[in-house]
């Protein structure tokens, strides 16, 4: 059985955050398993509530898991605080972690800043360099590396300055206000394109936690990382294509629109 850690915040409604990711790993043939860094109280129209974890009882979580079912691969979300990141990173540096996917959540698609100055500091100074592949959007680009992304040339330019600065595959996902669904990766040698279908469908709440958890699950499986990534945008593309409208704000996908009756 394939193996993968999702560590990140739980939402309660479903749609994003550890419920994503156990229900897109599952979808995707892997065994799920979690560390919560938060409770927070959300639904599809806004967060209403947030309780983080302590660092000792996050540290207890990860050595619970690395030490019993070794995870295949390892996948992160939001990160709340300085000291939860420096936990994740001692931890996955102890246990020799692999395949680790980084979903770099610093700012909300209404632009809202996230993360704490120092967090944002430990996340690119100790936990982007240790991933094998960082998976930004847009605004999270311009956060990390300065640059506005107007057209794919400027993806182009910005995948090779986070590659140059972190040291790991670079997935600038350019989202439906850029170059259409299209995402680039750079893996320090070769731009790679991976298309997407242009889906209308304004229930898009979790779209990024899907993402990088598909993407996990396959590198849990053994694909290697374009493959992984084109797998990852099929589902991606699967789940919203099935047109699932729940909640009163932008809705989840339908992370089982694979799995019939």
């Amino acid at each position: 059985m394939y193996t993968a850690l999702t560590i990140a915040g739980s939402d309660c409604s479903g749609g994003a955050g550890i419920q994503a990711d156990i229900k897109t790993m599952t979808a995707n043939g892997v065994y799920a398993m979690s560390a919560i860094t938060a409770l927070t109280a959300q639904n599809t129209m806004g967060v209403y509530g947030v309780m983080e974890s302590s660092p000792e009882f996050l540290a207890n979580q990860l050595d619970c898991i690395f030490t019993d079912i070794f995870p295949g691969s390892v996948k992160t979300g939001m990160l709340s605080s300085s000291a939860l990141i420096d936990v994740i990173c001692d931890k996955l540096i102890e246990y020799k972690a692999k395949n680790i996917v980084v979903d770099p959540v610093m700012i909300s698609t209404s632009g809202s800043k996230l993360l704490s100055d120092d967090a944002m500091d430990i996340l690119q100074r100790r936990l982007l360099p240790l991933a094998t592949v960082i998976t930004p959007n847009l605004p999270e680009v311009q956060a990390l590396c300065g640059i506005e992304i107007k057209d794919a040339d400027d993806m182009k330019k910005a995948a090779q300055v986070l590659y140059e600065k972190f040291g790991c595959n670079v997935l600038v996902k350019g989202g439906h206000t850029v170059n259409d669904a299209n995402d680039l990766l750079y893996d320090g040698q070769d731009y790679t394109w991976f298309y997407g279908e242009r889906i209308d469908n304004p229930n898009t709440h979790g779209t990024g936690c899907t993402l990088s958890s598909a993407i996990a699950s396959n590198l849990a499986k053994g694909k290697d990382l374009k493959t992984a990534i084109e797998n990852a945008k099929k589902y991606i593309s699967g789940a919203l294509a099935d047109n699932m409208n729940l909640g009163k704000g932008s809705g989840p996908l339908n992370h089982a629109f694979n799995i019939k009756d």
